[in-house]
């Protein structure tokens, strides 16, 4: 008998079902089309062994141990739906259906609510990482039913990626809070490949530096504070040259970026809760700009092409660096930010510093940062990260590089709406007295709103009220 079953052979369900029986467990499979099934066992090689080849759902549940867990990798959404409502039928009293794929945390939390007072138990874990993570070992946030994870924990903390020898997979808390988490992970990712490519057109353009001057960079920004896993493979993609025509592999790219959707879900989530999440927001936009590529060949022709250059005499690459990381520590404090609010607004008791634990390894926004980050957090997890002593001194060494690097790319026209939102962010949380008191004034003025006063009292109105 199986340890486990496996619904749905794609890229991420096949490198998940040969990391499983890569560590020892056997594994049921089966895809909707059979073909792909026994292709896929046949071509496991020494794994296919651990592997069972299932032609229907009633095959897989006989095929798998008892009380069964079922792992679905299927397309978010009413696929997810159709294959819980076909399964069922085939499961027994505690038996558990486990969401691996990318759900809308929102779908998670009906699904788990659907699920009390029936014999199935649920779960809904959030995996990061790419088919390679997939396959190798990948950032595990698990979220449901509690009793379920722990009958899976052993599987899932062997099949995770481990730092320092601890495994990158915990349990965050009921419902939709697996799935949360992995979304704002996915919304972080969004802002830090924005702001790297910020950096990099700022590079190209405003420095006249040809890719391999670029990847040089990185490779050194990899040795540094910035190190992770994005800066490494931006590396790589800068280095790499195109096999048919022998250019750099970025000059025959084009800039149109696609998106899955979990950083639209960050950004829509952050207004709901009222937490700013201004970098996501901005990374967001600026992927649905790179989509309206007719617009901006419009917009060239009627204004032309920024044509300004930035000198060392502006910035350097060293203070570039330094930018992208107060940048990045300003990113990461928005998104802790908005988890803890989703933690108070859900009653999920998310676990910040075991959320940061889990990104150190694993999933596409693993960096050196993240261990010191859990640490912060640890000590205490209701102030902004910012705030926290460690990243209160890097951001007093770094963010007037950030401010000079937004200015120098502002003259010379190069857009870096992640950066900028980074900023404005920064220097709206280190300011105790703003302008919102002119909007309040405003809202009295045209509907009667009311404001508060500086010296105390609320509710009151000024002399246009009369």
């Amino acid at each position: 008998m199986a340890d486990i079953g496996l619904v749905g052979l794609g890229t991420m369900g096949a490198a998940l079902a040969l990391n499983i029986a890569d560590n020892g467990y056997s594994v049921a499979v089966y895809n909707r089309t059979g073909s792909v099934t026994t292709d896929f066992v046949a071509g496991a090689g020494d794994l296919a062994g651990r592997l069972t080849a299932c032609t229907s759902l009633k095959e897989l549940t006989q095929a798998v141990d008892g009380p069964r867990s079922i792992i679905l990798m299927v397309p978010a959404g009413a696929p997810v739906d159709a294959m819980i409502d076909a399964l069922r039928p085939e499961l027994s009293e505690g038996d558990l259906i486990i969401d691996a794929g990318n759900a809308n945390f929102r779908e998670t939390m009906r699904r788990a609510e659907a699920s009390k007072g029936t014999p199935v138990k649920f779960l809904g874990i959030g995996v990061s990482g790419g088919e390679e993570g997939a396959r190798r070992g990948p950032s595990i946030m698990g979220g449901g039913d509690r009793d379920g994870w722990a009958r899976v924990e052993p599987v899932l903390k062997a099949i995770s990626a481990k730092f320092e020898g601890t495994p990158c997979a915990t349990w965050m808390g009921p419902d939709g809070a697996g799935h949360f988490v992995k979304t704002v992970h996915n919304g972080i990712e969004y802002a830090d490949m924005q702001m790297i490519a910020e950096v990099y057109g700022i590079m190209r353009d405003g420095m006249g530096m040809g890719s391999d001057a670029v990847s040089e960079v990185f490779e050194g920004w990899n040795q540094g504070p910035l190190a992770s896993y994005l800066i490494e493979i931006s590396a790589i993609v800068a280095g790499t040259a195109d096999s048919v025509t022998g250019k750099p592999l970025l000059d025959v790219i084009l800039d149109t970026a696609g998106q899955k959707g979990t950083g639209r879900w960050t950004a829509i989530e952050a207004l709901h809760l009222g937490a700013p999440a201004t970098a996501i927001e901005a990374a967001v936009a600026a992927r649905n700009l790179s989509s309206r590529l007719d617009e901006r060949k419009t917009g060239e022709t009627l204004f032309g092409v920024a044509s300004g250059r930035i000198d060392a005499s502006s910035i350097s690459i060293d203070e570039l660096e330094t930018g992208l990381l107060a940048g990045k520590i300003a990113c990461y404090a928005q998104g802790f930010g908005l988890l803890s609010a989703a933690s108070d607004e859900f009653n999920w008791s998310l676990p910040l510093p075991e959320v940061a634990r889990v990104w150190r390894a694993g999933c596409i926004i693993r960096s050196a940062m993240l261990d010191d980050m859990a640490t912060a957090l640890a000590e205490n997890p209701e102030e902004n990260l910012m705030f926290a002593p460690t990243f209160t001194e890097r951001l007093r060494a770094s963010h007037g590089a950030l401010r000079r690097v937004v200015a120098a790319a502002a003259l010379a026209g190069r857009p870096v709406p992640a950066l900028a939102a980074a900023l404005s962010y920064f220097d709206t949380m280190r300011s105790a007295r703003g302008t919102a008191n002119m909007i309040q004034g405003q809202r009295d003025y045209f509907g009667r709103h009311g404001f508060e006063r500086i010296d105390g009292g609320s509710g009151h109105h000024g002399p246009w009220a009369d």
